[in-house]
């Protein structure tokens, strides 16, 4: 018989995300995590990477003794697991969340179900990483991050502190807001910068059709801008639709702020358009710059190498010597010619900030 005192926690969908909770939770005292996979091939690999307690391809298994169900599934998924979950008898005082970045359609969902025995607290961790999979989950991932839990009204307070209370095992800020909200001010913050990326490399795009030098020089800055416009297509797909009535507004919005830039231009209005930079310059200079968010930050830094046989090998030695992890390495350009530039890409702040102090300091000319 299960003490009271333990907690069983199950994930569905063990990749960034759920390996990333599972690692949360797994090793405290009284807890067990299971994983859902839904094939043995992924069952394989999270066991491997040692995630959770136990892995299994069932998912009455997964459920039926959870006092906690985590889905981490993507979006577009999120509907059928909770219908599926409605259908097995799950413990009572069960408490199933999720991690998805829209909130009203599946607080929806669940309401309709009406959950037997168990209730539904929507959640969205709001971090993520460059890299997916079981493979790249990590216990810091959440790390002062905002957490942000949408309860229904008709939730008991004390479920929502009990989610509240085991989601501190992420050092994450729990934030709690309605459904509707979380999916308006997302959209803002998350969804439409996506969208206004992607439309900006593709009209980009269509020019470089006719003339190739637009991607030439389209390298540094309007790579690093625009480079939420690679993010995985099914994904957004599902998002964007998901969010469309939440969406639909703010683009509407969008084009009205782009035709009031274009009637400055139109009337050469240089004051205006000083405004305009000077009110942006002010808002963003007062967000949060070590906050983690949606939009995964970079740490990226930049440097001139010469054309010299093992000279990467050199760089990478140097900060291999100093502890100072690389996540990435790109020669953006290297010709007989012309030095090669080098972005070196790292997973925090403080790795980027010694890695151009060690690389200066051995005369290299380092920027950002």
């Amino acid at each position: 018989m299960t003490n009271k005192s333990e907690i069983n926690i199950a994930i569905f969908g063990v990749g960034l995300i759920g390996g990333s909770l599972a690692l949360c939770f797994k090793g405290k005292p009284g807890i067990t995590v299971t994983g859902f996979a839904h094939v043995q091939e992924y069952a394989d690999q999270v066991a491997a990477r040692g995630v959770v307690d136990h892995v299994t391809l069932s998912v009455e298994e997964a459920a039926q003794d959870a006092d906690y169900i985590f889905i981490c599934v993507p979006v577009g998924s999120l509907e059928s697991y909770i219908t599926l979950l409605s259908q097995i008898k799950l413990k009572p005082g069960c408490i199933i969340t999720d991690v998805g970045s829209t909130k009203a359609s599946i607080a929806e969902c669940a309401r309709k179900l009406e959950l037997r025995d168990a209730c539904f607290i929507g959640g969205h961790p709001m971090a993520g990483s460059e890299r997916s999979g079981v493979a790249a989950a990590s216990a810091l991932l959440f790390e002062n991050a905002y957490y942000v839990l949408t309860p229904p009204a008709d939730v008991p307070n004390e479920k929502v502190e009990a989610l509240a209370d085991l989601l501190c095992h992420t050092r994450a800020h729990i934030v709690k807001v309605d459904p509707e909200q979380h999916d308006q001010i997302v959209g803002a913050i998350s969804h439409l910068p996506h969208v206004i990326a992607v439309a900006l490399v593709n009209q980009i795009s269509g020019y470089n059709q006719d003339n190739p030098l637009y991607q030439t020089l389209a390298a540094g800055g309007f790579r690093d801008v625009t480079r939420i416009a690679a993010s995985d297509p099914v994904v957004w797909r599902d998002i964007l639709i998901n969010n469309r009535s939440v969406m639909l507004p703010l683009l509407q919005d969008w084009n009205e702020s782009i035709r009031a830039f274009m009637t400055l231009l139109e009337q050469e209005d240089g004051a205006g358009i000083e405004d305009a930079f000077r009110q942006a310059g002010a808002f963003r200079n007062e967000l949060p710059e070590r906050r983690k968010g949606m939009i995964v930050s970079q740490y990226d830094i930049y440097l001139d190498v010469p054309d010299h046989p093992g000279i990467i090998a050199r760089i990478t030695s140097e900060l291999g010597l100093n502890q100072v992890n690389l996540s990435n390495i790109q020669i953006i350009e290297s010709r007989e010619d012309v030095p090669g530039v080098m972005r070196l890409s790292f997973r925090n702040e403080n790795d980027q900030e010694r890695a151009m102090d060690l690389l200066q300091s051995k005369g290299y000319t380092v920027y950002h």
